[in-house]
């Protein structure tokens, strides 16, 4: 396992994170047995960053991790996330403790490394579609932030970089936060690269060079586009049935569909799969510090891990890319 600088934190972090989300499931839905051994043997391969959300299965991945982690005695990075969807509109920064403090509780931790916004940025507040402003981010939300690292209860904080790209770019900009995960990978790179005219996703503007420009750690999400990257259309028993797309394309559908543009990394021997071709995209990005991998079983996180170890993409590889972006577009 490869190592990057996590921004502005101190931390080396394994270059492959353990996801503990909903789409693969494992931390959600698996058994428990199953759930140790994964874990257990994330640590043998050298993942040592495992990222939840208080969420994912409604709070059932954080309880599920933070038992498999102390009965392990794991010595790990923990990052969760936070939601102030059930919050106060009036008094985020009371939403922001509450919500943090009941993640401790189900991790059954005194304090986690990372803490990290899960709503998305709006021009305007709406707590019921977990929906708030830069102005809410820099002001309450952070205000409850530093109590809460005043406190030791978190030690860096960031955020997920969902909603509006624009608004984003102003909290990144602002400085006043330690990591941002983003949605980077074969459909949507706009998050590393230019977009093309016309591009009819969401265009992050190249939001990790941004980030890396000020020391801020990037953890990207979605590496599989919720697995229309992978060519296989058969879920696993404990993944979700059914995802939605999150920063690609109008359907998962779609997306599938648009995933067929890059057979060509596995049709001519580049990678032998495209689950192997979309991890080592995603690491070909120098500003890149983790990849997040959702797992369902152990053979899953075997093959991550193996992947990362045969590194970035060929140069010739990467420079056919632009040429299936410049497709999409309305």
């Amino acid at each position: 396992m490869d190592y990057r600088i996590f921004g502005n934190t101190g931390i080396d972090v394994s270059e492959i994170g353990f996801g503990c989300g909903d789409v693969g499931g494992l931390m959600v839905r698996g058994e428990h047995a199953d759930q140790v051994r994964a874990v257990a043997r994330a640590m043998e391969l050298g993942i040592n960053y495992f990222d939840t959300a208080s969420r994912y299965g409604g709070g059932q991945s954080e309880t599920n991790l933070g038992r498999v982690l102390k009965e392990l005695s794991a010595d790990v990075y923990v990052g969760t996330k936070y939601s102030l969807g059930e919050s106060d509109p009036n008094d985020l920064k009371a939403g922001v403790i509450q919500s943090v403090e009941a993640s401790l509780n189900r991790l059954g931790r005194e304090q986690v490394d990372l803490i990290q916004l899960h709503d998305r940025i709006s021009s305007q507040t709406d707590v019921w579609v977990r929906a708030i402003t830069v102005s809410d981010v820099l002001g309450q939300v952070q205000e409850g932030l530093e109590i809460l690292k005043s406190q030791g209860k978190v030690r860096f904080y960031g955020m997920t970089a969902v909603g509006e790209p624009s608004g984003i770019h102003d909290v990144v900009k602002s400085g006043t936060i330690s990591t941002v995960q983003t949605v980077y990978n074969l459909i949507n790179a706009s998050a590393g690269t230019a977009a093309p005219a016309g591009f009819d996703m969401p265009d992050y503007d190249r939001l990790i060079d941004v980030a890396a420009e000020r020391q801020i750690g990037i953890i990207v999400i979605r590496a599989l586009a919720a697995g229309a990257l992978t060519g296989i259309s058969v879920r696993h028993p404990v993944a979700v049935p059914m995802v939605a797309p999150i920063g690609s394309g109008t359907s998962f559908q779609q997306d599938e569909s648009r995933a067929g543009q890059f057979a060509f990394l596995v049709d001519e021997g580049i990678a032998d799969d495209m689950p192997e071709a979309s991890i080592r995209f995603a690491l070909s990005n120098n500003g890149v510090s983790t990849v997040l991998v959702g797992y369902s079983d152990l053979d899953h996180l075997e093959k991550s891990v193996q992947y990362a170890a045969k590194g970035a993409l060929p140069e010739e590889a990467l420079a056919r890319l632009p040429q299936a972006w410049s497709t999409f577009v309305s």
